[in-house]
């Protein structure tokens, strides 16, 4: 949650600033089960939309996207999915990771085997 606040912060600061920006739409509906919706956009671009379900351990799940234009005018936009498994952040703008040697491929095979073998080794 703090990385989406982060996000949302540099896109405000990144946004050219626009004393003349209005709210074009503000939708926002909460049942007061867990379930909500909002959804918000502006007229100089920025604009966020979140759904949140009841999770099952107790949590609010998540599921929503945000956007903005960068400085140099290219819409930048983030969507994202936070549930019981952690935030799940997608955009072209997020690094990438290298590929996986291929050993390591072999590597993760063989740890399975023995883990269904009941193999286990002491930390």
């Amino acid at each position: 949650m703090k990385f989406t606040l982060v996000i949302c912060l540099v896109a405000l600061a990144s946004a050219a600033p626009d004393k003349d920006a209005h709210t074009l739409v503000d939708e926002r509906s909460d049942s007061g089960d867990g379930n909500f919706h909002y959804n918000f956009e502006t007229s100089n671009g920025i604009a966020a939309e979140k759904t949140g379900t009841p999770g099952s351990e107790g949590q609010s799940n998540m599921k929503g996207s945000f956007r903005f234009t960068l400085p140099d005018g290219t819409p930048a936009e983030v969507t994202y999915i936070a549930d019981e498994n952690g935030y799940q952040p997608s955009s072209d703008l997020l690094p990438v990771p290298p590929a996986l040697p291929p050993h390591v491929h072999e590597l993760l095979r063989i740890a399975e085997d023995q883990r269904a073998r009941g193999i286990t080794f002491e930390k």
